[in-house]
């Protein structure tokens, strides 16, 4: 009789088992490093969220390594619906910060333009977001203009950063 030879692979290798404790390693260090908003939108059992927290107060490396491991451990006896649910909600949350930083930067690309441009810049925001009030924008675009020649504080430079991001998010 011949040995069964299938038999033998229907175990995960030693080295796919590695790898995912090592991918549930990175896991556990990334909720470790993460602020505590970002950690209220996981979804966590209280258990391992206070085993979070225990691995964040650790400051020493060795020992924030260790504990970061242990947290590992806690974590590998999960199903594979909660470790996804937990890299859904990263994901997401990656998404969003992204989104987050898009805006922002498109709120500087039009504070810049407003300020070097002017009223042409002015008329094409305004085509975008008719709602936006264009006296305080081209008051606020030509005292940030002022300051920036005069090397003043940038008060205006900042409120028109401010009254721009309303716009946008009130456009959405």
């Amino acid at each position: 009789m011949m040995p069964d030879h299938e038999s033998e692979y229907e175990e995960p290798s030693r080295s796919q088992l590695r790898r995912e404790a090592l991918d549930v390693l990175k896991l556990a260090q990334t909720l470790a490093a993460l602020s505590d908003a970002q950690l209220a939108r996981v979804p966590l059992a209280d258990d391992l969220r206070a085993e979070v927290q225990r691995t964040r107060a650790v400051t020493q490396q060795i020992a924030r390594k260790r504990q970061s491991q242990y947290l590992a451990k806690q974590m590998r006896k999960l199903e594979d619906a909660e470790l996804d649910a937990i890299r859904a909600a990263l994901e997401h949350d990656r998404e969003h910060a992204h989104r987050e930083t898009a805006a922002l930067h498109r709120v500087e690309q039009w504070r810049e333009r407003l300020i070097d441009e002017g009223d042409p810049a002015l008329a094409e925001l305004l085509q975008e977001f008719p709602s936006a009030d264009r006296q305080h924008l081209r008051q606020l675009a030509r005292n940030a203009r002022s300051e920036r020649e005069q090397n003043k504080p940038l008060h205006a430079f900042h409120e028109l950063f401010r009254a721009l991001r309303q716009v946008l998010a009130d456009a959405t």
